[in-house]
């Protein structure tokens, strides 16, 4: 019989700690915690096989979070113990800096129940199936092929649901809605289908990375993100970032839904004649993910109803793609698009 997982919980407000127990403790997980850097790396040291996951605060005194979290990297026996943080700072730079000590995600506070549960439940899966790859010694290489396909996509499901967790975040914080990201995932994955140089592959990929297109926002101030009227020249620049900021955060993983993620983040808004942004990358310097994104993105959003414009009529939207064929868009992409426009009105037309 399985033992339970167990959870060491650092915080140094011990109210923090009682909360993520009392969320926790329906899943019978067994609980250890320290409200110190110091504490957590003496519990740790005396027993590393005991800990499955560590929820680490970072805002700590004398010993932070990141010190901890270095230092359990710098030490073979608990290097490869899954660190989430938790954490009140969502800047970029805090973030990035987290996942560059090791960590393998962050949970922001106040804790909201439903992530709390499935990013533990998926970062225990992700442990457990490594330490038994690792104590059975198992070689993708020469095992037989179906033993690799099964492993392979275990992992790729928990990609997948790590993307489902990220989208419903980026739900709660922008006009961004479910019924939004499932038509521009199923526009996306239209387009590859019909694009001659791409596969059934590609349109998995498109289908269940695309929904992170505009994940970046989640990093933007929520006073610029909802604002109804016309952005100032500063507030734009701002909003821009959004691209660069979800790919300093995405583009460190070798997962190839969360690196596919990481370019359609970056390249959604470039522009066929090199005016679009962060980079201005100008024809097929663009990424295809992203010049698919671009088009799949603009069609929904045109004829949806968005906080600061109405919905645009489907003539009005289908004339917008067609005339800016070759400026905005790829070509060949706007020609796949006008050959099937049946399917893809039918996709802006469900519920």
């Amino acid at each position: 019989m399985q033992k339970n997982s167990r959870i060491l919980i650092v915080d140094d407000v011990i109210d923090n700690i009682r909360v993520a127990m009392n969320i926790l403790k329906e899943r019978n997980y067994e609980f250890s915690f320290a409200n110190n850097g110091a504490e957590a790396l003496r519990l740790i040291t005396l027993e590393p096989d005991s800990f499955d996951l560590i929820l680490l605060d970072i805002m700590m005194p004398s010993l932070n979070g990141f010190e901890v979290c270095q230092r359990l990297q710098e030490n073979p026996a608990t290097r490869e113990i899954p660190v989430i943080f938790l954490t009140a700072k969502v800047d970029v730079d805090s973030i990035t800096k987290g996942f560059e000590l090791g960590g393998v995600d962050y949970i922001t506070k106040p804790f909201h129940a439903s992530e709390l549960l499935a990013r533990v439940r998926t970062h225990l899966e992700l442990f457990h199936t490594k330490q038994l790859l690792l104590k059975h010694n198992i070689d993708l290489k020469n095992k037989a092929r179906f033993e690799k396909v099964r492993l392979l996509s275990e992992l790729e499901e928990n990609q997948k649901e790590m993307i489902f967790i990220l989208t419903e975040l980026m739900e709660s914080t922008s006009d961004e809605t479910g019924k939004h990201i499932k038509r521009v995932a199923e526009n996306s994955a239209l387009l590859a289908k019909y694009h001659p140089c791409l596969d059934e592959e590609d349109m998995e990929i498109l289908y269940h990375a695309s929904p992170m297109h505009d994940i970046g926002k989640m990093t933007i101030p929520l006073e610029i993100l909802h604002k109804a009227g016309r952005y100032t020249e500063e507030e734009f620049v701002i909003m821009k970032k959004h691209t660069s900021n979800a790919y300093q955060l995405l583009s460190h993983s070798d997962r190839k839904l969360i690196k596919a993620a990481a370019i359609i983040a970056h390249e959604h808004h470039e522009k066929w004649n090199g005016k679009g942004y962060p980079r201005g990358l100008k024809g097929a310097d663009i990424h295809i993910y992203g010049r698919i994104v671009a088009l799949a993105d603009v069609f929904d959003a045109l004829t949806h109803k968005r906080h600061y414009k109405d919905a645009w009529d489907i003539d009005s939207a289908i004339k917008y793609i067609i005339e800016h064929r070759e400026t905005q868009f790829d070509p060949e992409l706007v020609d796949i698009f006008h050959a099937h426009l049946d399917e893809f009105i039918a996709i802006a037309q469900s519920k």
